[in-house]
């Protein structure tokens, strides 16, 4: 369909080679020489973009642009003026104005400013599908190959890239492209945990940065900026990136990292072994009154505070601290009230839950699904949380303070799409990615085995004789009501198991600006 151009300048008649040259590249224009004609035109017809000169006799240019605004305010509005006076850019651009031009103008300019302005989505999407074919096959060839611990962290973080580049992308054929290549790339990852995994945890190989290491490698030579340490639970890596330009505005980015949770990847395992700074079987062993083990009545974090305590008390780390869990939004809004008594501190721990009950609520709660129908749509469901949150109002307090700030997770979440059967007793965990109990029975090709749970530096239960672990986006479902439980859960997000989503976590540095 042709573009419809309105063009309104009292000049109009010397703009005629302009005009002319873009009815040769097949572009409709119409011109009026006074700002009351170019409204009244925009009462009576549409058009696609509007050129307006700002210093005309009668109705001004930017007075016909509040006309129109109210009009047809989605129609994109470039302003041209001789002006180069900072009011009149600061008003036009005030009226959110889709582009400034400073006169003379020439052909090509005027036509670099309709592509930018209507063709931008269609260019973006031919250049971004253009990019990631080329990265496809070199991508392809690294997955080919036997990765090391960097090479997987840059693989992810490039898939990651892609992910987010193509979701806006109008085309979705490169997108289904990158989601088989991203599958191939969990496939292999889940080979490399399962031939890597207990050799690091034991010493036979190095390990890379995990996050039971994390406070003692990384927090605690910190501790003289006075940082605020925030665990947003369950926060991916690829949450983590929309939200980076949110948190951009009151932060400089000082270290991104991608680290490597530990398994089981749940709150019970992970966050403790990060705040005790233990593995689980070490945290059941030194202090057994602040483990809750799966066969165990009570919640399994209720003794986060009392695990930091004993951690910087082995590291020699005295210091004054505080612990905060937010688990709803009035928490979130007391601790903002009362966030000066903070600024005391040498530390400050926060854990916020929120993201961890979003991945909830979205298998439970028919609505949130709707919202969060797919992995662009959790993401965005993240941000408009995050925007609206007190979390959002306690970063901002903390960049005020000029204090430093650090943002990491216990795991990650995946959406789970292929249902794993697997056969246990009444006392076998209720997780679907990971099970514990004695007499397990399952396809040994389906899923990470732990037969000997002290290699993995798991702690022993009543009923724990092995662990095992689902892989990629698989789920476990018991042979009993098999259907009823593919179809609840199909399509949920889920941690527990071995995936690039759940395992590869990150961690940043940032200062206030």
């Amino acid at each position: 369909m042709q573009v419809k151009i309105l063009w309104a300048d009292d000049e109009i008649d010397l703009l005629k080679p302009h005009i002319l040259f873009l009815e040769s590249k097949g572009y409709e224009v119409e011109s009026v020489n006074n700002g009351a004609s170019a409204v009244e035109k925009c009462s009576g017809e549409i058009f696609d973009i509007i050129f307006l000169d700002e210093n005309m006799p009668g109705i001004s240019g930017l007075e016909a642009l509040t006309r129109i605004k109210k009009i047809r305010p989605q129609i994109p509005i470039v302003m041209i003026t001789k002006s180069e006076e900072e009011y009149i850019m600061e008003e036009a651009i005030g009226s959110n104005i889709a582009d400034y031009l400073i006169k003379p103008v020439n052909p090509n300019q005027i036509l670099l400013s309709i592509k930018k302005n209507l063709d931008k989505s269609k260019l973006v999407s031919q250049k971004t599908n253009s990019d990631y074919q080329q990265e496809f096959r070199e991508l392809g060839m690294k997955l080919n190959s036997r990765l090391d611990t960097e090479e997987w962290l840059e693989t992810y973080e490039q898939l990651v890239y892609w992910e987010l580049e193509l979701e806006s992308v109008e085309d979705s054929g490169m997108s289904e492209i990158l989601s088989m290549q991203k599958k191939e790339a969990n496939k292999q990852f889940c080979r490399y945990i399962e031939e890597n995994y207990l050799n690091w945890l034991n010493g036979v190989e190095d390990s890379p940065q995990m996050i039971h290491t994390l406070f003692k490698d990384r927090i605690s030579s910190q501790l003289d900026q006075k940082p605020f340490v925030l665990v947003i639970d369950n926060l991916r890596y690829d949450q983590w990136k929309v939200l980076r330009p949110i948190i951009s505005k009151y932060f400089t980015i000082d270290n991104e990292e991608i680290i490597f949770s530990i398994l089981p990847t749940t709150t019970q395992y992970a966050r403790n072994a990060f705040f005790a700074g233990l593995m689980p079987s070490e945290i059941q062993k030194k202090y057994p009154k602040l483990w809750i083990g799966e066969d165990e009545e009570g919640g399994k974090n209720n003794y986060e505070r009392e695990l930091l305590e004993q951690n910087l008390k082995r590291l020699g780390k005295n210091v004054k601290w505080t612990y905060n869990k937010i688990t709803n939004l009035n928490g979130g809004k007391k601790l903002v009230d009362n966030f000066n008594q903070l600024l005391d501190n040498e530390l400050n721990m926060i854990v916020y839950n929120f993201v961890d009950m979003l991945s909830h609520a979205r298998t439970e709660m028919e609505v949130i699904r709707e919202l969060a129908d797919d992995e662009a749509a959790y993401r965005s469901l993240t941000i408009s949380w995050f925007e609206h949150s007190p979390l959002h109002d306690i970063l901002k307090k903390i960049s005020e303070a000029g204090r430093r700030l650090i943002i990491t997770t216990d795991h990650g979440t995946v959406r789970v799409n292929n249902p794993v059967k697997i056969i246990g007793q009444k006392s076998t965990n209720t997780n679907l990615r990971y099970k514990v109990g004695k007499n397990l029975t399952y396809n040994e090709k389906e899923v990470f085995e732990v037969k000997e749970p002290s290699e993995a530096y798991l702690p022993r239960s009543s009923f724990s004789s092995n662990f095992v672990f689902t892989l990629e986006d698989h789920f476990f479902v018991y042979p009993n009501n098999y259907n009823y439980y593919v179809n609840y859960y199909a399509n949920t997000f889920q941690h527990g198991g071995v995936s690039l989503e759940e395992v590869l976590i990150p961690y940043v540095e940032l200062n206030a600006k």
